[in-house]
């Protein structure tokens, strides 16, 4: 999911952003946000040191219990689950409540109905300016 399926702008800066979503619903992957830089790690569900945690389901957001199964991000902080994309330019949390104005603008389902779901934790998880990393398991 290397891609860029528009841009945004930062609530904050007001600068732009490159952004690419993934519906983890269909990729069998769970992800998770840097607690400090925002990254995104986008975690399959097929890779062999992945964790079978009881009440860890994927699909969505990483639960507490995968937190410590995760390197850490290149930025030296962790992945965490409540955790939320950032700005690369001013490093404030996104809003996913502002997020439908450029995460739908760019959506082609969105001319069909298709709503973004206005939170950081459910089945679709968004990819800012490319920074993302992709099984980081330890």
């Amino acid at each position: 999911m290397t891609r860029n399926d528009g841009e945004g702008v930062c609530e904050h800066c007001h600068a732009p952003l490159s952004i690419g979503f993934a519906i983890v619903e269909w990729r069998n992957v769970a992800y998770a946000y840097c607690d400090s830089c925002g990254r995104t790690a986008i975690l399959s569900e097929w890779d062999k040191r992945r964790p079978r945690l009881p009440n860890c389901p994927g699909q969505q957001e990483i639960c507490a219990a995968m937190e410590s199964y995760l390197q850490p991000c290149e930025c030296g902080v962790r992945f965490r689950k409540g955790a939320f994309p950032r700005c690369p330019h001013c490093n404030q949390p996104l809003s996913a409540e502002s997020a439908p104005s450029y995460i739908e603008a760019n959506a082609p389902g969105a001319k069909k109905g298709w709503r973004w779901q206005k939170n950081w934790s459910g089945m679709y998880c968004i990819v800012i300016e490319n920074k993302r990393v992709d099984d980081n398991f330890k």
